[in-house]
């Protein structure tokens, strides 16, 4: 995991420069398609077989989001497309997409802020929660609420790579492990 992180973090910023200069926005949707090209189980065998030269998979992956997207690639994205095939580096995308998000929100001084909890929590908690995280990491927080019922209670809250699990199986998996210990 983190070295397919590692590989993938100079593409995500070639992709973040080549996409201020640009249009952020319209590359992020680019690069989400062609990411969700990538994972999907008969692309992904293809660009893993020998067989395709890097010149056919780059056409390969701009053929099908042009018929996905109803529009050809950007010749930037197209290029940079090419030194992931070239490289033989297409399988990492994803990842490249994932690492392009996060300067992106960077960029914008936002985090993406998971709250996972047994039942859907109100809006004006949310709210009070975005505010509070919001003073924490100086950023504007941009909140999503995932429903977990195995949680019993609690939250588990996520925001890039801090985790903080207040949830009452968290707790109980803490006290059975001290128990056993």
């Amino acid at each position: 995991m983190a070295e397919s992180t590692t590989i993938a973090r100079p593409y995500a910023r070639a992709a973040f420069a080549a996409a201020k200069a640009a249009d952020p926005a319209q590359w992020s949707e680019a690069l989400g398609c062609f990411a969700a090209i990538v994972e999907h189980e008969q692309t992904l065998a293809l660009l893993k077989s020998p067989a395709l030269t890097s010149e056919a998979q780059l056409n390969l992956l701009c053929d099908l989001y042009a018929a996905v997207q109803g529009a050809a690639a950007d010749e930037a994205l197209r290029n940079l497309l090419g030194v992931l095939a070239e490289n033989k580096r297409l399988p990492l995308l994803p990842e490249v997409v994932r690492q392009f998000e996060s300067l992106r929100a960077q960029e914008q001084q936002s985090i993406d802020v998971t709250v996972v909890t047994a039942r859907p929590v109100q809006t004006d908690r949310l709210g009070r929660l975005a505010e509070v995280l919001g003073r924490k990491f100086e950023r504007s927080i941009q909140l999503d609420n995932q429903v977990d019922p195995e949680l019993i209670g609690g939250a588990v809250v996520r925001a890039g790579d801090l985790v903080i699990d207040g949830s009452v199986r968290g707790k109980l998996a803490k006290l059975a492990e001290a128990m056993n210990s």
